[in-house]
Parts: structure tokens; C-alpha cells; sequence
């Protein structure tokens, strides 16, 4: 199965062990490869395993062509994980917003009531959730993952949350498994975090172009000290028009690129209000947001809302069929969570979070742009097709506007 920027591998299984590396054709370009330009300063990594201890791992399926056959294929979904402490039971403070919420986070309840987040987040799609979730408390079951905490018994909920990836994928089918699970929790790594159409983001789509996974990381200089604010998105939103690269509305220029191609598919396969010519605001977006700050848990949430600043900066609206879900962890206090003793914890203070704010709306940005910057043409169920950001017209449109020489 091919298409104009390359080819798609089928009936493939990939697990990705932090090296560098070219996956499923995937380009390792990013977006600043292309000379599109971002304010801060990246870590090392760029990526959400800049923040010390952060693992991510990600398990990518693409299996077969043409017709629809619910249950077999095809297949282009997967599952991403990010280990906040990589397999050490050490809970972090942690909080969650919604920009708008039609989609599913599990385990939120409990981060709202406790403040803090007990277990790996897990990224996949909507179909998945549930088989996603159960295969999380398996894992931490079979691995004694609170066994250097707790000689009894003890139980966490599984944070896991979704994007939508019906357009191109049997989502009915539910073809992530626990075994898969198990495999991405287990080969989570830190280094380079591969995007585009990886992991949960496998079949996802952003603005009407391949969209998926992306990642990206800020420096932060304070008189405070220096700290490391990292993202990791699966972006599965937005809609041409209306999307922005460098505060312009490139999408304006962008119309002549083919939108997705969505053939006749079943009505309970299509998601509410999605024509067969385009996904148009039936997308979500999902951002996690770590850092090394000792922030608290409300802090975390006030971290976690600024995620809304960075989709508003590439065109993200919120629309009323989006799951605009974000969650913050912080890792800046070792140690705070205990059963009954009383912990020593850093308090940051409230007034030195602006540059810890500018930081997560300049690195969600990013991240989006990584997502599609990495993105490929993809064909799915019934033949769907979505194309890839055009690197071309890009580059053309910056130097239009002075950005690029």
C-alpha cells in the first residue's frame, strides 16, 4: 500500500526501545528541520524524556487493506505509555483539565481526590480503553510494581486515555491486547521518542493531515533554578482552515491539498457528524505534561490547562466532538506519598509558574507540529486516505512571510 510521500509496511508489529531509528518509513525529520520556528529553549532530547526519570514506550499495528471487516482489519491503531518514575512505585503530584471533554481518561477521579498519580498513563484508541486499562493493573499485578511499598495488598486505577481513530482503523475490532500492553510498559525506555504514526497515535489524524504522536521539551532559567517541562501529545483534532503554523493561518493556503478521503463505511463505524469526504471537528487531543519542578497537585492542574494554549496556537478550537483531555505530573518531590507518616515536600511558589506556564504552551505547540511534521500519507479501512503535511507549501508559506531563507 502506497502513497505519494512513501510506502506503509503491512502486518507489522513494532516496539520501540529508545534508539534512533527509521520506523515504518517514518522520516526523522521534525519540525525544525523544516525551519519552522518556535520560542524557548528545547532540552537535549526535545522530547518528554528530557525530564529526568520519564520513560516512554510505544507499540505500533498495522495489518491489511482494503474492506472493512470488523474484527480482522484493517488494522492501524496502537498503544503509547509514559512511566512518570519509569517502574518504580514512587506517586507523583498530579492534575488533570479538559478543554473540552468528549473523550475518557480513566483514573482522574482519584488523581482529583488525592492529588497525586499512582501509575503508567497509557495512551490508545477510544475502542481500547478498557482492554488497555485491565491489562495496566495486570501488568503492575505481575510485576509487584508497589511490592517495594506495600508487603499487603494495594491497588491503583490505571490512568488511560484516547483519541479516535475510526477513520482509518477497525476501531470495533479492539485489536490492542493485553500482551501488547505488556510489551510497551515492559520495553519503555528513555532517549528519543519516535512520532508520527506510532504508538496510540498510529491512526490518528491532525488538522486533516496525518497527525499521531509528538513530543517536544522546555528549559526553564529562573531565579528559582533551572527545571525541564516536557509533553507528549497523540493529536487527533482541528480542521483545515483554521489551523496556524508561527501564529499565521496557514490553512487558508493549504486548501488545495486533498482533504481525507472517507468512503461509505457503516454508520456505527463512522463517528457522529464525520461527512465521507472529511473527519471535520470529530478529532481530540491528548497531552501529558511532566516536569521536574516541585510543584503540588494544584499546581499541576493549573499546568495541565495551559495545554490549551499551545492547541490554540496551531487552530485547536475545543470543538463540541473534540476529547481535549491533559494531564501534569510533577516529579520534584521523591518520596511524598506515603500511607500514614507525615513527608517533608518542596513548595514551589505560585508566583514563579509563569515561566513554567510559557513553557507548556510553547512545548505543546511543538509537539503538534512534530506529530505532522512526521506524519505520513496512510490508507485504511474501505480505502480511507489521509495525506501528510506538505513540506513544500510549508516551507513556501514561511518564506512568503519572511521566516525561512
Amino acid at each position: 500500500m502506497t502513497g505519494p510521500r512513501g510506502c506503509l509496511q503491512v502486518g507489522v508489529l513494532v516496539i520501540w526501545a529508545a534508539l534512533p531509528m527509521v520506523i515504518l518509513g517514518q522520516s526523522p525529520e521534525r519540525a525544525r528541520d523544516w525551519g519552522i520556528p518556535f520560542s524557548g529553549n528545547p532540552g537535549p532530547l526535545n522530547a518528554i524524556t528530557d525530564v529526568p526519570g520519564v520513560l516512554v514506550g510505544e507499540l505500533t499495528l498495522i495489518s491489511g487493506n482494503g474492506p472493512l471487516v470488523k474484527g480482522k482489519g484493517p488494522v492501524r491503531t496502537g498503544v503509547t505509555a509514559v512511566l512518570p518514575r519509569g517502574r518504580t512505585f514512587d506517586p507523583v503530584y498530579a492534575g488533570w483539565e479538559t478543554f473540552n471533554g468528549n473523550g475518557d481518561m480513566t483514573g482522574t477521579h482519584w488523581i482529583t481526590e488525592s492529588g497525586f498519580l499512582e501509575t503508567p498513563v497509557l495512551i490508545t484508541n477510544t475502542g481500547s480503553v478498557g482492554t488497555v486499562r485491565d491489562a495496566a493493573w495486570q501488568w503492575m499485578e505481575k510485576h509487584g510494581y508497589y511490592a517495594s511499598f506495600s508487603s499487603g495488598y494495594w491497588y491503583a486505577y490505571p490512568v488511560v486515555a484516547e483519541t479516535y481513530d475510526g477513520i482509518l482503523n477497525d476501531i470495533d475490532g479492539q485489536h490492542v491486547r493485553p500482551e501488547h500492553v505488556a510489551r510497551v510498559l515492559d520495553s519503555a525506555r528513555s532517549g528519543p521518542v519516535p512520532e508520527g504514526a506510532v504508538g496510540g497515535g498510529t491512526g490518528m489524524i491532525c488538522h486533516e493531515f496525518k497527525g499521531g504522536t509528538g513530543t517536544s521539551s522546555r528549559l526553564v532559567e529562573s531565579a528559582l533554578g533551572s527545571f525541564t517541562v516536557g509533553v507528549l501529545v497523540q493529536a487527533n483534532y482541528g480542521v483545515r482552515e483554521e489551523m496556524r503554523l508561527a501564529g499565521l493561518p496557514i490553512g487558508k493556503v493549504l486548501r488545495e491539498v486533498p482533504l481525507p478521503v472517507v468512503h461509505d463505511i457503516p454508520s456505527s463505524t463512522r463517528p457522529l457528524g464525520v461527512a465521507k469526504t472529511s473527519n471535520r471537528e470529530t478529532g481530540s487531543i491528548v497531552v501529558i505534561i511532566a516536569t521536574d519542578a516541585p510543584l503540588n497537585a494544584t499546581q499541576c492542574q493549573r499546568m495541565a490547562r495551559r495545554a490549551s494554549v499551545g492547541i490554540s496556537r496551531m487552530g485547536g478550537k475545543g470543538g463540541n466532538g473534540s476529547g481535549d483531555i491533559f494531564l501534569a505530573f510533577a516529579t520534584g518531590n521523591p518520596g511524598a506519598f506515603s500511607l500514614a507518616g507525615i513527608t517533608a515536600v518542596k513548595q514551589f511558589p505560585n508566583e514563579g509558574m509563569n515561566p513554567l506556564f510559557t513553557a507548556v504552551g510553547e512545548a505543546v505547540e511543538e509537539a503538534i507540529c512534530n506529530a505532522l511534521v512526521a506524519g505520513r500519507d496512510m490508507i485504511g479501512i474501505q480505502g480511507n486516505s489521509v495525506r501528510s503535511l506538505p513540506k513544500k507549501e510549508v516551507q513556501d508559506f514561511l518564506r512568503e512571510h519572511g521566516l525561512l531563507k
